[in-house]
C-alpha cells in the first residue's frame, strides 16, 4: 500500500495500472491534513512501474492544491494541478 497526504478533498476512485484499488482516509489532523491509504490490487515486483490515477474533487479549503490555467502552462492546452505540501 501507499500513503499520500491530503487536505479537504473528496476521492471518488483510485486505479493502479488500470485496475480499481481500495482506498481509505486515516484520522484527520488539524494542521497535517488527512492521510489517504491506497491498497494496490496486485503486488508489484521490484522496479515495476505503477501508474496511480486518483479521481478527486478539491474544495476552497484545499490550501495545498493550486491550479495553473492552460494559458499559464508551457503547452497552453491543459490546466496543471500542483501541490506545495510535500
Amino acid at each position: 500500500s501507499q500513503i499520500l497526504d491530503t487536505r479537504d478533498v473528496r476521492v471518488f476512485k483510485v486505479t493502479v495500472n488500470g485496475q480499481d484499488a481500495q482506498f481509505a482516509f486515516g484520522e484527520n489532523h488539524s494542521f497535517k491534513g488527512t492521510p489517504l491509504e491506497i491498497t494496490f490490487p496486485n503486488e508489484l515486483r521490484r522496479g515495476q512501474e505503477a501508474v496511480v490515477e486518483i479521481s478527486f474533487e478539491s474544495s476552497p479549503q484545499s490550501s495545498a492544491l493550486q491550479w495553473f490555467t492552460p494559458e499559464q502552462t508551457s503547452g497552453k492546452k491543459h490546466p496543471f494541478l500542483f501541490s506545495q505540501c510535500q
